[in-house]
């Protein structure tokens, strides 16, 4: 007597066992839950980023804005870190970091760009309202160390 499983060996299987038919998306591309934790934190970094933009956008038409997943640290001990005025910490471990302009190894020019972390900023928030609220205040901290002034006035809108 055969086994139905040896009869089935030389046949590729089936997609479609219980006769559903085949199946696409759950959801259209578009629709926010399609994307991933990356792209909803770029998106979230963009909309804190937007009333920044609508005040000083002309001067920050030389400013890059980066997102890494986390710093890169050589040191393991935090209390021993130092960081510069240009890094926003919390706790020892850094949420962004103001890159001033400069030459690359190449010797080729780079423009000055913040960067953000962004497990360690998703760690300190709890939801994605606070998350951006995080990202505002961080995004006010690093422009306003590269325009050279106080956070306060750069948040109260004045040129």
């Amino acid at each position: 007597m055969r086994s139905v499983r040896s009869g089935l060996r030389g046949h590729a299987p089936r997609r479609d066992r219980r006769g559903r038919g085949l199946r696409g998306l759950r959801y259209p591309v578009t629709a926010p839950v399609f994307k991933n934790r990356a792209q909803r934190f770029d998106e979230m970094v963009l909309e804190a980023l937007e009333p920044i933009e609508e005040r000083w956008g002309d001067e920050l038409t030389e400013l890059d804005l980066a997102v890494d997943m986390v710093p890169e640290i050589d040191q393991t001990d935090p209390d021993a870190m130092n960081w510069p005025p240009e890094v926003v910490e919390d706790l020892g471990v850094p949420l962004a970091q103001l890159v001033p302009a400069g030459v690359d190894r190449r010797g080729l020019p780079t423009r000055a760009r913040i960067v953000l972390y962004r497990r360690p900023l998703e760690a300190r928030s709890r939801d994605g309202i606070d998350l951006v609220d995080l990202l505002h205040e961080v995004l006010i901290e690093q422009v306003a160390c590269y325009l050279g002034v106080e956070p306060d006035s750069l948040e109260a809108g004045g040129s």
